[in-house]
């Protein structure tokens, strides 16, 4: 045999490579692709050459795995019971039961690895995140201090009262400094004064940063995605006995109408739907104490155990067919049942005068029957209850209750317990959850009374079916009345005073006088699958029926007596029989109830019985049948036998069980009947019916020791023999004999599939014993040795590929049955005593295998195996020094030998000639490496259950030989390490080939291999083990390039690497402290291993950081597994690779969980150690780096989620925001656009948007880029950066730019809103659908997946869609959370933003110093500044904005000329920081921040005497400030101006410079610009008043011209918020014009526009920004006009940014205007790109203005108002009247209603009041207390000359200044009256600046009045609808319904005050008054027009007309003659005044 392995060994290194792992090393220099794995360190050799001895302190555990790092653990099994469950005869044991008691009794052995479950490698999951959170600081951010203040605010503003405005924009100044003065400075900074060196000041500073810092980072963010955890791996469960829903049922009490004589209870329960009765009976007595007395004489004993009143019942597949069903006998006596239930039916105790007698002979009756008969029972009465009832209607689950928590105490255990089943409910099963519900009292009344006849079990399932039907049969009959009562409730978890069903006390049992609770065995109603663990040995059995009508004689009154026969003789009767209620605990026989005179009874008993331990071929059953004689007749005795019958209970070395059909004979049979059965035909015996069977009976067993199961009893039943060496042996048919045993032993291990699954599960472990020990100890048989390793390979592959399939629902993640794996884990040992010898020359039997007592020989003990009691090992060699450890085992094992002879010499000789067992971790390896087809594909489907097999065997091994403290490569032989390789060689090379074919095995095979490589770094030489990843590896590689599908490959190899790299030393794996770079002090060991690593250490040092930061060869080969997984991190990153989205998230997801353990891992505490760890990773950066652009930008769009997010609308970043609103604001205030410049070498910003990493991928990538950043070893990142480009710096400055943005604290506000499950489900399912479409969809995430839907559930299918059943699953994704998790989560969010934002610093201040050092890279500092400005500008905590600016202050320190000399930009930016952050409302914060800008001022004050420059940016920034912030506080800021002053007041150096001086005075400035913005802040509410507060701060600055462009600009912004494009346009062509006006100034440029005029046609308004006043400062000054915007480029970007909003807002035209400006610019500069670009949109605006016109589409600009103030109550605005500019189409409802709301809230719901009318208000009759609105429609006014000009609908919407509006009255005061009496009026208004201009209210300034006489009006209404009409006639496309409307108003007959009637009224008569002459004429005139238009209208009308409108045309027509006729003598009659010729001079007068 060892010779085929030979061949197969060569056969499979030739297929697979050779397994013989090369032992050469490559060398290290040659660059090696990161596609190949580099060859890895011989790590015995390296860690043997370096002893740790070297590295003192917390270094040395880095070095070797700790000594102890296996243990061997025997813990003890636990029992449930006070007494263990054994057999009684200890000294006889069947072999059987010895096997099965060995496995139950022996203790668990498990070898683990100490480190691997200890604390350190606990998964680092939510709940443990939690615990470490605890006791986090809570970080103060501004952030949520203001949001709660806000919340205070809103409470104050109700009280707040608007202050007036004076018309001066500055209160006076002296009122302001008061205002300074008395303001309290923020505490100062000590030592800010001094001047200290710039090393001591970093030495200082660093020192403060590294307190309180929180250690591990990732403890704050949120731990790795459990879906991705392949590692985890649980520690199976504990195998334990099965057990069901439990429910506990309580009989109280059972009274009858009359108490005559005892009555006994049986209860039990049935499955009616399985037709099976699922436990076993229980008996229960509730008798008073006179009625027991009765039957004193025939119990004299009455054992404690047989008084139970309560039962605790099991079920395990709880469904609604189960009933409890109660049956009730009584004593036996004379008549049938009927007629002794009649007395309970009619009579009562009550009425017992009326039956006095009668009832008193009834108990003389009852009392003779007891005393004779008292041992017979008689079948009396029965009823059923409905189990679902009582846990459905007593509320299932809490529903009905909620108080009902203090009953159910055993709430939801059930579930808990059953989640790891294998139970399969069907649907209707999942109401019926038996182990909640509410406990419920029942009492039962009805009982039914027993049918003679009807008394079987098939029998009472047709009773209880018809019992679920409502015309039950039952319900008629008349019922035994009673009362029952009894409780049902669940039963708690662990009861007191409970007795197992072999009646072994259960714990707790405290007092075992107590009266007890019985447990009931259950019979589940299908196969439950749980292996066996204690010893349980039952027999029931149920006789059925019997048949004796045939037989002659006086048989009637039958009764069966049952006994269990260990012998013939009759004393041989065991007792064994378990009693039933108030009797002896156990009884010899036991009787069946007997039915009155019936021949042919049928029976509903069952006897329990245990069996015997060793049962031998004479036990059997015997069956006596007696006749009864109720009567008491003289000479006859009371019972006659009447027949026999029996069972043999063994036969062929099995138990019989099964259904029995027996003939009865007459007589006693004969001597040695007991080995028959009999159905043998004896001689002379006389028979029943002619040896027919007319006996029916059933024999079940509850078994732990027999199985029951034919082939598996052959196959046990052949191992005994060959055991005991019993040849030859009868087996059925076959005679065994030593010649055909081996073939037998193996066609029984074949069969062993055939075997019932549930059967073999639960003898699974004897079963995998007994196979595992032919593997071990081939048997000898006939002197030669049997080999039957294969064929035990092969039958123990296939029962645990079976066990696998049918049992899905019990597996974990990786799909390893939870039953195999607690074997292996608790229950599989080597087995180390060998079956005893065959019979031989000596016949030796002999305990521990030759091989291990000879290595123990030295001592006793094995010095490794630690144990409290040694059960294990014993030596009973006479050899052996020591002593045997415990006779008694020793006897067992013994037992079984028949020889006692011990000779020795026989053994020696034996062991010469052939190794006597093999080690079965060798065995399996070599038959899985030869195994071939199915027997191959079933280890693989399972392999990792071999796998484990093999390391524990190993493991086990090494205690056992006491190798542990061998060196590694000693401790197993050359073969066995050949055949691992080539059994890892072919798997791999498996996995590679059959990825796409066998998606789940693969997946499974994949993550077995892995985790069996992890364990042999446990055990093996970790070199070679190595090697056998790099196999892997190649395998793998060698199919990537020929693959269709890489990903799926890549995702395989990536959880292989994530689980090899789980183990839990993989930190010494890597060889942490072994030096790429040459060691600090030359090396310890001078042998030949260092040579090499010198070989690359002596390249310059420079070479040297630079590997240990890369992927070189040297850092792969040293760091071999941390080498794997950045390396395939790096790939799955590559930009130009396959990188899949969900392969990137398990990239990075593998990193991150590591670094999770490491942080967690209490080993790694100490930070020089951290160090070691993070040198593991650092080519994580530069990977990082070069990922940059695949980052998801957070700075860009977070903001907008901020933005969305929070209160804090404006204080997010500017950056990036794509109105113009912040930037421009932010520009203005000479600040940056931060992507501009920062990032001198990004791809431009279309590149960016390829991100190809996720939000959530990218932020878990970047936490572990913060993470080696923090601990790697400063000094050393400091020589890495040193030698980086500016190109690289930059980017890793981006990287820390990104990082800050990422981190940024989001606030308490947006955590309450976003849930954090939403952001990762989306991701999630983004990666779903990725693998579903790229088909990776792994099989072991689908198997998860489907395991974690099944768990309560079987393996039902669709569970996820049935929403009743997944009610479990719901509450994981709850959304809402609560107060103190919310409170909780934003601690950890802080904590986190803080700790990355200051890992950012820490490594910003590492590049600072590289800088210093090297001062090549100045140009990085810009850079470092902006990283710093950027941090500054998110929501910081304000531990972290100290160091910010302890930080910002020595930069500043070091290289002023940056800020003051290169980049204003900068220097803008910085004011702007500081200042935001000199308003917060942390004072800590304050204090700092004006620390920072005082000094900024006095640096730039040194540089240059005078700091115009910080001054000017420092007064823009205010300004910008707060034009943008919203929650600005000026108490705040003004604590910090004060505490500046105080600053420059205590600065002595500087104290005789102006410097002071000019501090104040800039100072007061801000101040005044504070004052300003307090009144704005009063109308943030109020846009039209904010909007005119910013205007006139603006006009305050018209000196000002830095100033007035920040404040339009301000305007511009919140016009763009509010959508007023045209304002925002219109501020952005003002601010155009001031830059135009100061550029003019500083040179005359031809084609430049000269000043304002050059934009009047824009708007006539722009030429206030002429510079025409004194004041105006020389633009040459330095600090004026120096912001960006004041040069060619800003004017340019201002015209542009005008032009597009005039585009938004729709006014085309203006854009050509605007344009015209332009284009002289950039012809100038032959810019014909812009040139293009310029004409090109004009193109499209014009192409909109024409498309508009002639699409009849119109434009809509605007809705105006006129609105005015009337009231004291509105302080300046009383009696003002505006014109409003509303967003088009508002109606006056609109604008009414939202100015009433909005003053109403101001000044309150009672105050406000608005005129409905337009008529002058009248001030004096108006209430002084209120204060009044009125508003009235408006509508541009143009006097018939401009009409001339203004011909486009733009035309008459722009540059608007004239308004009118009408209002009718008439003389008597009503508005309206009759057509003679209605006068109009018309108002025209004229407002101060023409519309649209940079504010939507503007003041009128003008008012006229025009009144219309009464003709008038009517002249003006004809004219309108002529115009109407003539509009619908000539309209184009015609629209014949408008048309007929019109017409229908025209010459409808109906019209009240219709063109007829103002004829009638007006041109009937002559005017009297001269002066109206000229009215009437022109009135008569129109009408002529009139009836023409009419008549137009009516030829146009019939010519649009269809047929079916004719009669209505008519109808117009016949109208309108009608009309024709009316108006004509009307309209004819002229005036003769008129046309009479007249004097020149009167006509002159007349007009």
């Amino acid at each position: 045999f060892q010779t085929v392995a030979a061949e197969v060994r060569k056969q499979v290194s030739r297929d697979y490579g050779s397994p013989q792992l090369s032992k050469k090393r490559g060398g290290a220099h040659h660059p090696l692709p990161l596609t190949d794995v580099v060859e890895p360190v011989d790590f015995e050799e390296y860690v043997s050459s370096h002893a740790p001895g070297v590295e003192p302190g917390p270094l040395r555990q880095l070095m070797e795995f700790p000594q102890d790092d296996l243990e061997l653990l025997q813990l003890d099994k636990e029992c449930t019971t006070l007494e263990p469950p054994l057999p009684e005869e200890e000294d006889t044991l069947d072999p059987r039961v010895r096997d099965a008691l060995a496995v139950y009794t022996d203790d668990w052995l498990v070898i683990q690895r100490k480190y691997r479950y200890s604390t350190t490698y606990t998964p680092h999951n939510s709940e443990r995140q939690r615990e470490r959170q605890r006791g986090l600081v809570k970080q103060t951010f501004e952030l949520d201090e203001a949001a709660a203040a806000e919340r205070q605010d809103d409470q104050d503003d109700a009280k707040r009262r608007s202050v007036s405005l004076d018309e001066t924009p500055r209160g006076s100044w002296a009122s302001s400094i008061f205002d300074l003065k008395n303001s309290s400075p923020d505490a100062l900074l000590p030592s800010v004064l001094e001047r200290t060196a710039a090393e001591d000041m970093d030495r200082r500073n660093t020192e403060a940063r590294q307190q309180g810092r929180h250690s591990d980072l990732l403890g704050l963010y949120p731990p790795p995605d459990e879906d991705e955890a392949v590692e985890r791996c649980s520690v199976p469960e504990v195998p334990k006995e099965h057990c069901g829903q439990r429910i506990m049922v309580k009989c109280l009490s059972l009274k009858f109408e009359i108490e005559i004589e005892p009555i006994f209870g049986t209860l039990a329960l049935y499955d009616v739907k399985e037709k099976k009765k699922i436990s076993e009976n229980f008996y229960f007595d509730l008798n008073s104490d006179p009625m027991k007395g009765l039957l004193k004489p025939h119990t004299p004993h009455v054992a404690i155990s047989t008084l139970a009143r309560s039962a605790i019942l099991s079920i395990t597949y709880p469904s609604p067919d189960i009933f409890l069903v109660i049956k009730l006998e009584k004593v036996l006596q004379q008549g049938d049942i009927g007629e002794c239930c009649e007395p309970y039916m009619v009579m009562k105790e009550s009425d017992s005068s009326k039956h006095k007698e009668k009832l008193e002979k009834l108990r003389l009756q009852a009392e003779q029957a007891c005393s004779r008969l008292g041992r017979f029972r008689m079948p009396f009465a029965w009823t059923a209850i409905h189990l679902l009832n009582i846990v459905s209607s007593v509320g299932g689950l809490d529903r009905l209750d909620p108080d009902s928590d203090s009953e159910r105490k055993g709430h939801g255990t059930w579930n808990e317990r059953k989640k790891k089943g294998f139970e399969r409910m069907s649907i209707g099963e999942d109401m019926c959850n038996f182990a909640t519900f509410r406990p419920a009292t029942l009492t039962v009344t009805n009982f039914f009374k027993q049918e003679g006849d009807r008394l079987s079990d098939e029998d009472l399932y047709k009773f209880l079916a018809d019992m679920r039907r409502p015309s039950s049969v039952l319900r008629r009959l008349r019922p035994v009345t009673a009362q029952l009562k009894i409780d049902i409730s669940p039963a708690p978890d662990s009861p007191h005073y409970c007795l197992s069903p072999e009646l072994l006390h259960v714990k707790p049992y405290p007092d075992l006088r107590v009266r007890p609770t019985k447990e009931v065995l259950e019979f589940p109603a299908r196969d439950v699958y749980t292996p066996h663990t204690t010893y349980r040995n039952l027999l029931y059995v149920y006789p059925q029926s019997l048949n004796f009508s045939s037989r002659q004689g006086s048989v009637r009154n039958i009764a069966v007596k049952v006994q269990f026969m260990a012998g013939e003789d009759l004393s041989q009767a065991l007792p064994v029989i378990f009693g039933k209620s108030s009797c002896a605990e156990f009884m010899k026989e036991a009787y069946t109830p007997v039915i009155y005179h019936n021949k042919s009874p049928e029976f509903y008993e069952e006897m329990k019985m245990k069996i015997p331990a060793n049962l031998t071929d004479n036990h059997h059953l015997l069956f006596t049948f007696y006749h009864i004689s109720c009567q008491p007749k003289q000479n006859t005795p009371l019972e006659t036998p009447v027949g026999y019958t029996w069972i043999p209970l063994m036969q062929h070395g099995r138990l019989r069980t099964g259904s029995f059909s027996l003939p009865v004979s007459v007589e006693k049979p004969p001597p040695s009947y007991s080995v028959l059965t009999p159905d043998v035909q004896l001689p002379g015996m006389k028979w029943v019916d002619n040896h027919k069977g007319v006996f029916n009976v059933e024999v079940t067993a509850a078994s732990s020791v027999h199985t029951q199961d034919p082939h598996l009893d052959k196959f046990f039943t052949l191992v005994y023999v060959l055991e005991e060496y019993s040849f030859p042996f009868r087996l059925k048919d076959v005679i065994i004999t030593e010649a055909n045993m081996e073939g037998e032993l193996k066609a029984s291990m074949a069969a062993l599939r055939g075997a019932l699954l549930d059967i073999c599960v639960r003898f699974l472990h004897q079963l995998l014993n007994k196979l595992i020990q032919l593997i071990v100890y081939p048997p000898v048989i006939a002197g030669q040795i049997v080999n039957l390793g294969r064929a035990a390979f092969e039958a123990m592959a296939l029962l645990v590929n079976q066990i696998h399939k049918n049992l899905e629902g019990n597996q974990d993640q990786h799909g390893r049955n939870n039953l195999l794996a607690s074997y292996i884990h608790y229950c599989f040992r080597l087995p180390t005593a060998e079956p005893t010898m065959p019979p031989g020359a000596g016949n030796q039997s002999y305990e521990m295998p030759m091989q291990y007592a000879t290595l123990s020989r030295a001592t006793a003990r094995p010095s490794s195996l630690h144990l409290s009691r040694s059960k294990s090992i014993s030596n009973s060699n006479p050899d052996l020094a020591s002593t045997p450890v415990s006779p008694d085992e020793e006897v067992q094992r013994i037992i079984g030998s028949k020889a006692n002879d011990r000779s020795c010499n026989r053994m020696s000789a034996f062991l010469d000639s052939v190794a006597l067992f093999s080690l079965l971790h060798e065995e399996l390896a070599l038959q899985w490496v030869v195994s071939t087809s199915t027997v191959r594909e079933a280890a693989l489907q399972q392999a990792w259950f071999f796998f484990q097999l093999m390391t524990k065997s190993m493991a086990h091994h090494l205690f056992l030989t006491s190798k542990l403290d061998a060196p590694r490569r000693q401790r197993f032989p050359d073969r066995f390490v050949d055949d691992i390789a080539a059994l890892v060689c072919a798997i791999s090379a498996d996995i590679a080939s059959r990825y796409h074919k066998d998606v789940e095995l693969v997946e499974r095979l994949n993550s077995s291999l892995a985790f069996f490589l992890n364990d042999l770094l446990s055990l093996m030489d970790r070199g070679f083990v190595f090697n056998l990843i790099r196999t892997y590896y190649k395998q793998i590689a060698n199919k990537l390039h020929t693959t269709q599908n890489p990903s799926s490959l890549n995702a395989l190899r990536m959880d292989f690497t994530r689980i090899v790299c789980s183990h839990e030393h993989y930190v010494i794996l890597n060889l942490p402290c072994s030096t790429l770079s040459p060691p600090a002090s030359p090396s310890p060991s001078t042998s030949s291993t260092t040579s090499q690593s010198s070989a690359f250490s002596s390249v310059a040092q420079d070479q040297g950081v630079a590997t240990m930061f890369e992927l070189s060869v040297p850092f792969r080969h040293q760091h071999f597994l941390s080498g794997l997984l950045l390396t395939e991190l790096s790939l799955i990153l590559d930009p130009d690779g396959e990188g899949v989205f969900f392969l990137h998230k398990k990239a990075i997801s593998a990193v991150h969980s590591l670094l999770c353990s490491h942080d967690a891992d209490p080993r790694y505490s100490d930070p020089q150690v951290r160090a070691h760890v993070a040198q593991l990773y650092l080519p994580l950066i530069p990977i990082v780096m070069e990922t940059l652009h695949q980052l998801h930008d957070f700075a860009g769009k977070y903001n907008s989620r901020v933005r969305h997010a929070s209160a804090y609308t404006d204080d997010a970043d500017p950056d990036g925001s794509s109105t113009i609103s912040q930037s421009v604001a932010m520009a203005i205030a000479g600040s940056p656009l931060p992507h501009a410049k920062a990032n001198p070498f990004a791809l431009p910003t279309a590149g960016r948007q390829s991100s190809s990493l996720s939000a959530e991928c990218s932020r878990t990538l970047l936490v572990c880029f913060l993470w080696v950043l923090k601990n790697a070893d400063a000094a050393l990142l400091e020589r890495w950066v040193s030698d980086l480009s500016v190109l690289q710096i930059n980017r890793l400055l981006d990287l820390l730019h990104l990082c800050v943005s990422c981190f940024e604290y989001k606030g308490k506000k947006a955590l309450e809103r976003i849930n954090s499950l939403t952001f990762k489900k989306s991701q999630d399912m983004k990666a779903r659908l990725e693998e579903a479409i790229l088909g990776t969809i792994g099989a072991r995430q689908e198997m998860v997946r489907r395991c974690r839907e099944r768990s309560p559930y079987g393996s039902q299918e669709n569970v996820r869609w049935r929403k009743n059943v997944t009610h479990w699953r719901q509450n994981t994704d709850r959304v809402d959370k609560t107060k103190a998790e919310v409170e909780q989560e934003s601690v950890v969010d802080g904590n986190l933003a803080t700790e990355a934002s200051l890992i950012v610093l820490d490594t910003l201040e590492i590049i600072v110093k590289t800088v210093v050092a090297s001062e090549l890279k100045e140009s990085v500092l810009g850079g470092v500044l902006r990283v710093l400005l950027h941090s500054m500008a998110g929501n910081q905590s304000a531990l972290f904005l100290q160091h910010c600016f302890t930080t910002q202050r020595a930069l500043v320190f070091k290289f002023p000329e940056m800020l003051f000399e290169e980049d204003t930009e900068l220097c803008a930016d910085l004011c702007l920081r500081l200042l935001r952050h000199c308003s917060s409302s942390v004072g800590s914060v304050r204090s700092h921040a004006s620390a920072s800008l005082y000094l900024l001022m006095r640096q730039n004050f040194e540089i240059g005497n005078n700091f115009a420059r910080v001054k000017m940016q420092v007064t823009m920034s205010l300004s910008s400030l707060v034009g943008t912030s919203q929650n600005f506080n000026e108490e705040h800021l003004r604590h910090s101006l004060k505490t500046i002053l105080t600053y420059a007041e205590e600065d002595l150096e500087l104290r005789d410079t102006p410097f002071p001086e000019q501090v104040q005075d800039l100072v007061f400035n801000l101040h005044m610009i504070l004052t300003d913005t307090v009144k704005m802040k009063e109308h943030q509410q109020d846009p039209e008043m904010l909007i005119d507060l910013m205007y006139r701060i603006a006009k305050g600055y018209q000196n000002s011209p830095d100033l007035r462009l920040t404040w339009l600009q301000n305007m511009a912004g919140k016009h763009s918020e509010r959508g007023n494009h045209a304002e925002a346009a219109h501020c952005l062509v003002h601010s155009a014009a001031l830059v135009a006006e100061y550029l003019n100034m500083l040179e005359d440029c031809r084609y430049l526009p000269i000043g304002c005029v050059t934009f009047q046609n824009i708007s006539s308004n722009v030429l206030e920004e002429s510079a025409v006043s004194d004041d105006v400062l020389s633009p040459e000054e330095e600090g004026i006009c120096a912001g960006k915007y004041f040069s060619e480029s800003g004017l340019v970007g201002l015209l542009e940014q005008a032009a597009a909003s005039f585009n938004m807002a729709a006014m085309y035209e203006a854009i050509n205007e605007v344009y015209k400006i332009l284009l002289p610019i950039h012809e100038a500069n032959r810019d014909f790109k812009k040139l293009a670009t310029v004409h090109g949109k004009l193109q499209d605006a014009f192409n909109k203005v024409y498309n508009q016109v002639s699409g009849h589409v119109q434009r809509m600009f605007g809705t105006y108002f006129r609105v005015g103030f009337y009231g004291c109550r509105f302080g300046d605005l009383d009696e003002q009247e505006f014109v409003y500019k509303e967003p088009s189409i508002t109606k006056l409802a609109e604008i009414s209603h939202r100015l009433e709301e909005f003053y109403s809230e101001r000044f309150g719901d009672e105050v406000v009041e608005i005129i409905k009318d337009s008529n002058p208000v009248d001030k004096s009759k108006l209430d002084p207390n209120k204060a009044y609105l009125q508003i009235t429609y408006v509508e541009p006014y143009f006097d018939t000359y401009e009409l001339k000009e203004r011909i486009t609908y733009f035309d008459k919407n722009y540059n608007l200044r004239t308004f009118m509006y009408c209002t009718p009255f008439t003389l008597d005061g009503r508005a309206h009256g009759d057509l003679h009496e209605q006068y109009k009026r018309k108002t025209i208004l004229t407002t101060s600046h023409a519309f649209p201009y940079i504010k939507t209210r503007i003041n009128v300034i003008h008012k006229e009045e025009i009144i219309l006489v009464p003709m008038e009006v009517a002249i003006e209404d004809m004219q309108k609808k002529t115009q109407e009409l003539a509009f619908a006639t000539n309209q184009d496309p015609a629209d014949s319904k408008m048309l007929q409307m019109v017409l229908q108003g025209c010459v409808g007959t109906t019209v009240n005050q219709g063109p007829l009637e103002v004829a009638q009224v007006f041109l009937s008569d002559i005017p009297d008054d001269p002066k109206l002459f000229r009215h009437h004429n022109k009135l008569r005139l129109c009408f002529k027009d009139f009836t023409k238009r009419c008549e137009d209208a009516l030829r146009k009308n019939k010519a649009l007309i269809g047929p079916d409108q004719k009669e209505y045309h008519r109808e117009l027509e016949r109208n309108y003659n009608k009309l024709k006729e009316a108006l004509g003598p009307l309209i004819n009659r002229k005036i003769p005044q008129l046309y009479r010729a007249l004097p020149a001079q009167t006509t002159q007068t007349q007009r």
